[in-house]
């Protein structure tokens, strides 16, 4: 066992370019033989990581090296799965990778070559956007059992992915054609399709839409046949979508997420460990907190009351913060205000400040910047009195990615269901929209796939916007009605508005990976009320 163990361990860093020298290689193999065989793969990448972030002076590793690596993985290992049970990451800081087709793998833009990102960056960098979510789609694509020929005796007619230069490269009629692309409207009421190799103009006459919405500048998989310069298409679905384990067995440990772990957190079993040992875990989600309203002030009073006895682990609280969508110095100084109040409130509970975190999400008419994402956190001079009343208070970019033991959570907050049915090419006529719009984010990997005049994003920073892997819960705050919705094993919850929908709101148990619907009881009701 030592003897196949020192020869993988030499394997996997000749496959990083390095050279272990035999008594490193003796020294890591019978560290590792204690460990479960499990947990082999992610300790060596761990080991591997910490050996490179080392000025080496060659490609050889000798044995002082590698304890000088082994030494630092232990040491963050210890202190960061006792104490980062919950974390929350910045958009503006989620992991810049890169699908290298040459290696099958996702590296380091630096690794890679690409420049750093900018906030404003050349426009040539636009169409970069586009390409690397069509990247991430047809990777993920190609590996799936229809199209890597397992479903298919003959792999090679039906299920087969053409570019759409094969198509414009033919002069006969092709039928039974598959092309994954993106839906673009060239010319007013004619819809293309477009991947890297070409253009091709649709025929939507015939078209079956599967399950979805879909709009301008989403991803689609198009089948019909092909004749004339026209692709007359007879179904229309999305790529098929990937289940986070699946993803894992193809990229190992790699951290996509985000946070202070160089490797996913999905393969640390002291997390999973404490993921079930924290069984009242809870977190809480209310969307449209207008601070403004004199009877949501009154709510959020015996909300907070209510769970002052079980104090949950996160509040999850998203704009708009005020319900007076003006703007300027008295809009401002309003909402400073409104903060003040409400950080006066958390704190007459003692146990809710000592034991729960609360965390906020800007929304569209809060101030701090404009409406292209990602956008930054609210102003800390308009939150600094609340800051001081509540310690635990932290003000997230929106989307925010929240990873709590082994799970990850995203908050988007945007009336991104309003918009996607407003723009979609075809609006479904059957079926619940919650569902539609549950697996139109997870099979795009996106959190707003729409054209980005209705959706602005910087360009540099478009993968912080990206579920892939799949998370395990997504929280879209919206003002369409609420809903919770799953797909490939991800959540898609919408709290609602709190006013408008009669202060429902949605709680969510992560030890079981359950979600909840709660409303605020009024002045005639006792408790709460949970579905």
């Amino acid at each position: 066992m030592s003897k196949s163990l020192k020869q993988k361990v030499q394997t996997v860093f000749k496959l990083h370019g390095l050279q272990l020298r035999q008594e490193a290689a003796k020294y890591l193999a019978e560290l590792l033989l204690p460990v479960q065989k499990l947990e082999h793969d992610s300790w060596i990448e761990k080991i591997l990581i910490e050996v490179e972030k080392q000025k080496l002076k060659s490609a050889v590793i000798d044995l002082e090296i590698l304890k000088e690596a082994v030494s630092q993985c232990t040491a963050e290992d210890d202190k960061s799965e006792s104490s980062d049970i919950l974390n929350t990451i910045s958009a503006f800081d989620a992991p810049r990778l890169s699908f290298a087709a040459e290696r099958k793998k996702y590296m380091k833009d630096d690794m890679l070559g690409r420049p750093e990102p900018k906030l404003l960056p050349s426009a040539g960098l636009k169409s970069t956007v586009y390409l690397d979510r069509f990247t991430m789609l047809q990777q993920r694509t190609s590996r799936h059992d229809l199209f890597a020929g397992k479903h298919s005796r003959n792999s090679g007619s039906k299920y087969h992915l053409k570019p759409i230069e094969f198509l414009l490269g033919t002069v006969n009629r092709l039928d039974d054609v598959i092309v994954l692309g993106m839906i673009t409207q060239m010319t007013y009421g004619a819809y293309y399709l477009e991947d890297p190799s070409g253009v091709v103009k649709l025929d939507l006459s015939e078209t079956k839409f599967h399950v979805g919405l879909f709009t301008e500048n989403c991803f689609v998989m198009a089948e019909g046949w092909y004749d004339e310069n026209i692709f007359h298409v007879l179904a229309l679905g999305f790529p098929p979508a990937e289940s986070s384990s699946i993803t894992r067995g193809y990229f190992g440990s790699t951290n996509f997420f985000g946070g202070p772990f160089d490797t996913t957190v999905k393969i640390s079993e002291k997390l999973e460990h404490a993921e079930q040992e924290l069984s009242d875990a809870m977190f809480v989600f209310l969307s449209d907190v207008w601070l403004d309203e004199p009877e949501v002030i009154a709510r959020l009073r015996k909300l907070f009351a209510g769970f002052a006895e079980v104090p949950p682990t996160a509040f999850v609280l998203c704009g708009n913060f005020l319900n007076n969508c003006s703007s300027g110095v008295n809009y401002n100084n309003s909402l400073k205000a409104q903060m003040k109040i409400l950080g006066e409130m958390i704190s007459s509970h003692k146990s809710l400040v000592d034991h729960s975190q609360f965390l906020f999400v800007p929304g569209p008419a809060d101030p701090g910047s404009p409406n292209i994402f990602p956008r930054p956190p609210l102003p800390k001079h308009l939150t600094s009195e609340l800051r001081e009343l509540v310690p635990s208070a932290q003000f997230l970019t929106n989307p925010a990615r929240i990873q709590y033991c082994t799970q990850h959570i995203v908050i988007f907050r945007e009336d991104i269901v309003t918009k996607m049915c407003r723009n979609a090419i075809y609006f479904p006529e059957t079926g619940d929209i919650a569902e539609h719009f549950a697996k139109t984010l997870t099979c795009q990997g996106h959190l707003a796939p729409l054209p980005i005049q209705n959706m602005p994003v910087y360009w540099d920073f478009d993968r912080s916007m990206y579920l892939y892997p799949l998370p395990d819960l997504v929280i879209t705050a919206d003002k369409f009605e609420p809903f919770s919705a799953e797909h490939m094993e991800c959540k898609v919850v919408n709290p609602g508005t709190l006013q408008r929908h009669g202060f429902k709101f949605k709680t969510y148990l992560p030890s079981i990976r359950k979600v909840e619907e709660s409303q605020i009881p009024g002045d005639d009701d006792d408790d709460f009320t949970m579905e």
